[in-house]
């Protein structure tokens, strides 16, 4: 197995932290979720909502610690979002058979609506992302990921 390629900051030279990776990885970040937010805004979601419509779709029935993982939150602000979420009628909850303190979690028939036109206004960040990056800048970013996982 080969050790990945790195490349050292010469120490002669002053740290210019807004000019490092990391910041330019946040940059980006926050852009596409601002944009995102944006796009999703005409549907009556944010980023944070589509991500866990997402999960849903990927895995109907998830628990709400599931979610929040999936989601990058804490417990907490997922009970807050999947409550705001079950009010508009987009999910809806119901308590675990085995586990009656774990609650279970489903699109409705208009969360799945909501979701497929949640899906091509993501599409439109995507796309966008893509357009202004290189063909290997996912596979770059993956291995950044692991790397510093």
């Amino acid at each position: 197995m080969t050790s990945p390629k790195t490349t050292s900051i010469p120490v002669d030279q002053p740290f210019l932290p807004h000019e490092t990776l990391g910041y330019a990885l946040k940059r980006a970040q926050q852009a596409m979720r601002l944009h995102m937010d944006r796009q999703l805004k005409e549907i009556g979601l944010n980023a944070p909502q589509y991500n866990v419509l997402v999960s849903l779709e990927a895995e109907p029935g998830a628990s709400n610690a599931r979610l929040a993982r999936r989601a990058f939150v804490t417990p907490q602000t997922m009970q807050a979002m999947l409550v705001k979420l079950e009010q508009s009628g987009l999910i809806e909850r119901s308590p675990d058979a085995e586990h009656g303190r774990i609650q279970r979690t489903e699109l409705t028939e208009e969360g799945r609506a909501s979701l497929a036109q949640a899906h091509l206004a993501a599409q439109k960040s995507e796309r966008l992302a893509r357009e202004a990056s290189t063909p290997d800048a996912i596979e770059m970013l993956t291995r950044v990921a692991e790397a510093l996982a």
